[in-house]
């Protein structure tokens, strides 16, 4: 495997902790400490374009495709909808005092995480919240959504991975996952298998169509395991980790196969907090402490 480093894109003012897609697929967003939502093109490296900007530092963004609708979760306050045709504010909803840590869509619904604990789900349509659920007082820190089993998972800062029924939200059951936080949880795209990783810098693999069993645990990084994503073509998958490295895998014998860091390939020199890979050209994107984006070609 080949990795080299094409780009980095440098602008905001304080760590980067959030990516996503974009209307255009060269396109995409970031947001951080900061408060600036800013897209970017791959096809222009550096050459950012403002958004919006809200008081306080945001942790997750989401881009609503269907009515090219940016949600940006505004830490210790709420959402701030952003038409991104015209870079102005169409509506807020001020929802808490706690810091949000996560933002996934599924159909007419958006399931949001708190520092809390609770997790809100929202009508997209009415922009309005449809229910509060309360199943522990850590953060709530990472949602992923299967539509195929008709349920969604949250990562909990008790050590545990919480099951949902994606009807009518109630929970189905309780993995006691990990020996630390929980920090981020990922569908393989068949949904056969979901992913975890933890501050314990464990990677946990488990068999969905087998009551979430576990397949496989992996000493993956040194410290804290941030954020797991999937190539487009669903061969590779890749971790970033507070350790300041990125690793690429074998999605299908989750062998590791890359390590992407500062020696080797003049990485981030703090910690790696979120991944976003692209449809275009194969890219993979990373957002670090350091302020800075990073755009790797992988072959």
């Amino acid at each position: 495997m080949k990795v080299e480093k094409i780009d980095s894109f440098s602008g905001h003012r304080d760590c980067v902790y959030a990516l996503e897609k974009a209307q255009e697929k060269h396109h995409f967003f970031s947001a951080g400490g900061d408060g600036q939502v800013v897209r970017w093109n791959l096809q222009k490296p550096d050459a950012g374009e403002l958004i919006a900007q809200v008081p306080a530092s945001i942790y997750t963004i989401a881009f609503d495709d269907t009515k090219q609708h940016l949600w940006v979760a505004q830490n210790y306050d709420g959402i701030h909808l952003i038409d991104v045709a015209n870079k102005q504010e169409i509506s807020s909803l001020k929802l808490t005092t706690a810091a949000i840590f996560d933002l996934k869509f599924y159909q007419n619904t958006a399931i949001m995480c708190l520092s809390d604990g609770t997790i809100i789900v929202l009508d997209i349509d009415k922009f309005a919240v449809r229910k509060h659920i309360k199943t522990s007082d850590k953060s709530a820190r990472s949602v992923a959504i299967n539509p195929i089993s008709g349920e969604f998972v949250v990562a909990f800062s008790d050590f545990s991975i919480k099951v949902f029924d994606l009807q009518d939200f109630s929970l189905k059951f309780v993995v006691q996952a990990h020996t630390n936080s929980v920090f981020t949880l990922c569908f393989s795209p068949d949904f056969r298998y979901l992913l975890s990783g933890s501050r314990d810098a464990h990677l946990k693999v488990w068999d969905v169509t087998n009551g979430y069993t576990i397949v496989q645990e992996i000493a993956a990084h040194l410290f804290a395991i941030n954020h797991i994503v999937y190539s487009p073509d669903a061969q590779l998958f890749a971790t970033c980790s507070m350790d300041k490295s990125i690793k690429v895998w074998d999605a299908n014998t989750f062998k590791l196969l890359k390590v992407i860091d500062k020696a080797r390939h003049a990485g981030h020199g703090t910690s790696v907090n979120k991944l976003w890979w692209s449809d275009y050209e194969n890219q993979l994107i990373s957002a670090s402490d350091d302020k800075r984006i990073s755009v790797w070609k992988v072959e």
